[in-house]
């Protein structure tokens, strides 16, 4: 349960504040000094911290109270030094907490049932679990989907549009596409839009392309718009603007008059939220953050007040769907950029393995208990898009360019009207969940064909909480095979149920990787998520990926990797035009997002040597109507020479489709700039095991079935496997919170960081 890492000091801060500093996500003192992490010398301190990680480890696994949630585990404060940073994955199924001693380094980890409609009660569920009170917590990061339900759910607020006169149909209107799968579907019928025609009000007023004013704002008519919004019962108002990305006088001007007549009414102005060019998606997105304002502050106020009443006294950070940490009061006011924020933690913490492990490129492949979320990774560097989808809503925010399927353990085997055997998107969730859990569950999942396999265990609890029924798992499997209508072992109909799950996700990773010109051949899968590892091996053998990489604490790995997550800060500005002609603006426009950047991490907290700044801009050649992302370093543009960005762009786009043309004009779209503040991270140290032999670490021998047929396999104790220890296939490694299969032809070792390493064997 506990992982030997450390923690890099915290980055000394300024003593000097300014007048009006927006709350630091920082404790006071650390903003004035360096503590250096301390760490344990003596044999009896050394001892005292294992003791506190054993201590943790029997509650967790002894305890199913504890493990979720109903009860406490009180550790004695001679033991530990209980200062804690936290990291709190919300997902679907259940909430998972990541909790390091700053005094030890050591790492502790529990899973609690999420509770959909009071994520927060989860949260605080989770830290009882822990023991850990909130007084105690020095930083807590959280990823939710919060935002995601409450728009695919479509429980959000009541919102009202004001935009530029005869542009009222705007959103309704949209793109003339249809997005795959939709393309193909005959019966299509056109998702409505979030905001009614009736709640949609125009105000005169009129920019021109160039961003100069055409048509005055018109006082008199935001005042009627404003009344009739309200009196249409608009809970949150979204200010959509035709070109306000390039002038948002306007905007603003509409917003400052709502704050004067409705004070307790959230705004969204657009160009607030995408400061970019294309209407339909920037007003799109405005929607979406105006609709997500009030149930987010809600959400994140209540969870702040439970949080301060156990003693916790800063404030709690989200991270982003960009993979950066923001503030409470950033989440509050955009919303929008968490929607994809719980996957996000675990692409951070996978580059930070990557970087420790020397494995650079690289495909995570997360799976929990709902869905699965893939992202390919270059060099070290997940990537990007602003062009997403929610739903049938496009996104057009910074966000990893993850794709999700709706494959989970928890996804549920069900017939077709043809009578066919399909798996998912519908999953059973954290109630009543599998049949096997024995909740109230009644359709087989993916988690029932596993235990039908063999594949999970029920001599132990799973996640050390719940007790698994093979009995009601293999008559639910055998219930559906009745009704598919042909003679059939139940552990046949299970194994296709685990390939059918299979190939829905193999299909995901093609998408990220065959599909953008990138051959999974070259790269190393890592795996976690809860069922992330259990099908990680026939994943790669599918999509012919001849690496696997299983890192620490992998049901708990997203919740560890918000905290190697840096605050951080995005900013776009839109100049369409000749890259050579427009190459000094966009040096501009980067020293202007610049200096805003930097003043915003100043109000943070954070110190110069711990601000990094990146820059890139959106190019293509003319007559396109999509971009690339050509990074052009820390220098900008004014430092690097235009043939050497030109040079990039090309090279990039031979990369992507396949050609290039070396004497067309390329166009300029984004100038884009990331600011990063740099929080200290958990620092990698050998794994040690508390066996010798490989033998100390065997829990049984059982029958496991791979290709229609039960195969003995030792089913080894992943944290008593010493390092350097070889695993060949069939085989199952279990451990809190995920368990490991190793199908037949593969091989595997435990490395010196305790990741388990796999690779396929070669064919005789």
């Amino acid at each position: 349960m506990a992982s030997a890492i450390s923690l890099r000091p915290w980055p000394t801060f300024t003593t000097a504040r300014p007048a009006k500093p927006s709350r630091s996500f920082l404790p006071r003192s650390v903003q004035t000094q360096t503590p250096s992490a301390r760490s344990i010398t003596s044999s009896s301190s050394a001892s005292q911290g294992w003791s506190w990680v054993l201590c943790v480890q029997r509650c967790l696994i002894a305890s199913p109270l504890v493990a979720m949630g109903r009860a406490s585990c009180v550790l004695p404060d001679a033991i530990i030094s209980r200062v804690f940073i936290v990291g709190i994955d919300v997902g679907g199924t259940f909430t998972d907490l990541t909790a390091v001693d700053e005094a030890t380094g050591r790492v502790v980890v529990t899973k609690v049932p999420s509770e959909p409609l009071n994520e927060a009660a989860a949260v605080l569920a989770g830290l009882r679990a822990l023991g850990i009170a909130g007084r105690d917590v020095r930083r807590l990061v959280h990823g939710t989907t919060v935002g995601t339900n409450a728009v695919l759910e479509r429980r959000g607020a009541r919102v009202a549009v004001l935009t530029t006169a005869g542009f009222r149909d705007l959103i309704e209107i949209g793109r003339t596409k249809r997005n795959i799968p939709a393309l193909f579907v005959p019966t299509f019928v056109r998702p409505k839009p979030m905001v009614e025609r009736k709640h949609r009000f125009e105000v005169v007023e009129r920019l021109a392309a160039d961003g100069a004013v055409l048509v005055p704002l018109d006082p008199a008519s935001v005042e009627r718009a404003l009344d009739a919004a309200v009196a249409a019962g608009a809970e949150a108002l979204a200010v959509c603007f035709l070109h306000a990305y390039l002038n948002p006088a306007h905007e603003r001007a509409v917003a400052d008059a709502a704050k004067g007549r409705y004070p307790s009414l959230p705004v969204s102005g657009s160009a607030d939220v995408v400061a970019e060019y294309r209407e339909f998606e920037r007003f799109s997105t405005t929607v979406l953050n105006a609709y997500l304002q009030p149930i987010m502050d809600g959400y994140l106020a209540g969870l702040e007040a439970r949080l301060r009443a156990t003693g916790y006294a800063h404030g709690v950070l989200t991270v982003a769907s960009s993979g950066g940490m923001m503030t409470t009061e950033t989440a509050r006011r955009l919303p929008i950029k968490t929607i994809f924020s719980g996957p996000a933690g675990g692409v951070s913490q996978a580059c930070f393995v990557g970087g420790a492990v020397g494995v650079r490129d690289f495909i995570t492949y997360d799976m929990g208990g709902t869905s699965t979320d893939v992202c390919l990774v270059r060099d070290f560097t997940p990537l990007t898009t602003s062009d997403g989808m929610l739903g049938t809503f496009p996104v057009k925010v910074p966000q990893l360019d993850m794709h999700s399927v709706g494959a989970g353990g928890g996804s549920i085997a069900w017939l077709d009207v043809d009578g066919s055997l399909q798996v998912g998107p519908r999953s059973a969730g954290a109630s009543p969940g599998p049949v096997a859990y024995g909740l109230g569950g009644t359709e087989p999942t993916v988690t029932d064909a596993n235990v039908v396999l063999g594949r999970i265990g029920t001599t132990r609890r799973l996640g050390g909480a719940i007790a698994l029924d093979a009995g009601r798992a293999h008559s639910a499997v055998a219930d559906l095979g009745a009704r598919l209508g042909r003679a059939m072992r139940a552990e046949d109909l299970a194994e296709g149920i685990v390939r059918i799950a299979v190939a829905r996700m193999t299909s995901a990773i093609r998408e990220i990787s065959i599909q953008r010109g990138h051959d999974p051949r070259d790269f190393t899968l890592i795996a976690f998520g809860g069922a992330g590892p259990m099908h990680a091996l026939a994943l790669a053998q599918e999509i012919g990926v001849p690496r696997v990489l299983v890192p620490r604490h992998p049901g708990n790995f997203s919740a560890l990797g918000l905290l190697a997550s840096d605050v951080k800060h995005d900013d776009v500005r839109t100049r369409v035009g000749p890259l050579r002609e427009r190459l000094s603006v966009a040096a501009g426009l980067f020293s202007d997002m610049e200096r805003a950047a930097r003043h915003q991490l100043d109000l943070e907290g954070f110190t110069a040597q711990h601000q990094r700044i990146l820059r890139s801009l959106d190019l293509r050649y003319r007559g396109q109507a999509f971009e690339l992302n050509i990074a052009v370093g820390d220098a900008g543009p004014g430092g690097l020479a235009l043939e050497a960005i030109e040079a990039a762009f090309h090279r990039q786009h031979l990369a992507a489709y396949g050609h290039a043309s070396s004497d067309a004009v390329i166009e300029l779209v984004n100038a884009r700039l990331i600011a990063y503040g740099l929080v200290p991270k958990p620092s990698g140290e050998r794994y040690r095991s508390a066996v010798a032999s490989i033998d100390d670490a065997l829990i049984e021998r059982r029958p496991v079935w791979f290709e229609g047929a039960p195969h003995d396999c030792p089913v080894w104790e992943r944290e008593r496997l010493p390092e350097r220890a070889g695993l060949r296939g069939p085989a199952v490694v279990e451990e809190f919170g995920a368990t490991t299969v190793v199908p037949p032809g593969w091989h595997g070792v435990v490395d010196e960081h305790g990741n388990l390493r796999f690779e396929r064997e070669a064919r005789a």
